[in-house]
């Protein structure tokens, strides 16, 4: 059977404050949107178009998010693309697509709100490693230097 690939990184601002919940179990679970701008020119004039993505994001990268990132608060997101299904109340099939977070990076300078908070310096990337999943190394924790690369 072949390999199939979900991956998707957006940037983009968040739209709403992300709003965090707790599973029947105890885990942590924030939801958020953010709107991707992309920019083109057709006939020499330029428009804008937006697209709106919602997204998910579970344990201690949820928390993180939900306790440094508010409305406007631009965000570098890396996961994958996931198709919720199911009937509501009234036996009406729902469905929603959304991006589940595996991987972030807060973007842009602190604004004047966020200046009184200790938040994480920008430009920081969160790692599932460093959010309490699996352990990987980071690149800047790289104990190689450039002398060491053997081409």
């Amino acid at each position: 059977m072949a390999s199939d690939l979900n991956r998707v990184i957006l940037v983009g601002r968040l739209t709403r404050d992300p709003e965090l919940r707790y599973t029947p179990s105890g885990m942590a679970v924030a939801s958020f949107s953010l709107a991707n701008n992309r920019s083109y020119s057709t006939g020499g004039e330029k428009k804008d178009q937006v697209s709106y993505f919602d997204c998910v994001a579970w344990s201690k990268m949820g928390e993180i998010i939900t306790e440094y990132c508010k409305k406007g608060k631009q965000i570098a997101v890396e996961g994958r693309i996931q198709q919720r299904r199911w009937d509501d109340q009234d036996g009406n099939k729902k469905t929603k697509v959304e991006i589940v977070v595996e991987n972030f990076q807060f973007l842009g300078g602190k604004s004047q709100d966020e200046e009184s908070h200790s938040e994480p310096a920008s430009g920081k990337s969160y790692t599932p490693s460093e959010t309490g999943k699996s352990s990987s190394q980071n690149y800047e924790e790289n104990p190689f230097s450039d002398d060491d690369i053997p081409f």
